[in-house]
């Protein structure tokens, strides 16, 4: 039976939903960021007249997308606002966070909606290949791949491989609506499969991802002529693949102190990393890695290493 399981990492906290050794699905929360469903108390400073939308300010100078005001809330009035998507960092502008007002409350854990159990580790391997699939944006099929890119419009996911193209779109589409649901991702998300010439083959490939899709939330248009395909799901925060777009320094960062609490003995913690990530390793998470693991850390660069590929490895005091 699938099961949502937590671990609070050093700098972030990562879910998975795991069936067996399968992981089904993933979501990540860097604590400080803001989430779907924070409760924030804000000030409305715009409202368009005859309009239920407007937008509000923090006091920290958060602006705040709100829809579905009520009539007697005006220009400079005090509210309480439930986050229904979060700001997303996209290449060269911010997507301003949205929200509701509501009545006020305590915050949940960004991650409480899950009903999840709470681990010290995942089983072996499995965030890794969930981390390791969003760091290279490419997902390998029996017979071909899935490319994943982000651009502010929409997330586009390329299909190539051998096979007739009715195969090929086939044989893609397991592991599509997998990484669908391991990448969380939302919003507009467009698949290039590859083109279909004959409309039976195009039905045959849309009723399979209707198939596969059938208790992931969302809206999607027909395939049409060129093999294009286009999904509309909930978005919430940035997913896996935003944050190795707009945050990658940081995700690897926080993937190499994980790497240092995996490894296992008596001695000195040695972390080697790409010199781009000394920056982003934070005197704090290194004393947080000298607490969960009773070792000392001591951390050390090399410009030869790739950004994603930090080590960590023990070491004689």
């Amino acid at each position: 039976m699938a099961e949502w399981l937590v671990e609070r990492g050093i700098g972030e906290d990562r879910a998975l939903l795991v069936e067996g050794d399968q992981t089904l699905a993933a979501k990540l929360h860097w604590p400080g960021d803001l989430f779907a469903g924070q409760i924030l108390p804000a000030r409305l400073t715009t409202r368009r007249s005859g309009s239920n939308r407007g937008v509000a300010s923090t006091a920290n100078g958060l602006e705040i997308l709100i829809d579905k005001l009520p009539h007697d809330v005006t220009e400079g009035s005090k509210v309480s606002v439930t986050l229904t998507r979060a700001p997303i960092a996209e290449r060269g502008r911010l997507k301003l966070a949205q929200g509701r007002v509501s009545e006020a409350g305590p915050s949940p854990d960004a991650l409480a909606s899950l009903a999840a159990r709470e681990v010290r580790r995942f089983p072996a391997g499995l965030w890794e290949e969930v981390w390791d699939g969003a760091s290279s944006g490419e997902i390998a099929f029996v017979g071909g791949s899935l490319l994943f890119s982000t651009t502010p419009a929409m997330t586009l996911v390329d299909i190539d491989g051998d096979g007739s193209p009715r195969e090929l779109a086939l044989a893609a589409i397991p592991a599509l609506a997998r990484a669908l649901r391991q990448f969380d991702l939302g919003g507009s998300i467009g698949i290039d499969f590859p083109t279909i010439a004959d409309k039976a083959g195009r039905k045959a490939v849309d009723a399979a991802l209707g198939e596969a899709l059938a208790d992931w939330p969302h809206e999607r248009t027909a395939m049409n002529g060129f093999g294009f395909v286009q999904i509309v799901a909930r978005l919430e925060g940035p997913s896996l693949l935003h944050r190795m777009a707009t945050s990658r320094i940081g995700a690897a960062a926080r993937m190499a102190l994980r790497r240092g609490e995996l490894v296992e003995g008596a001695g000195v913690t040695l972390l080697t990393v790409h010199p781009a990530l000394k920056a982003k390793l934070k005197p704090e998470w290194l004393a947080e890695l000298e607490k969960r693991t009773g070792r000392p850390a001591r951390l050390e660069t090399d410009p030869g290493l790739a950004i994603e590929a930090a080590q960590a490895q023990i070491i004689a005091a």
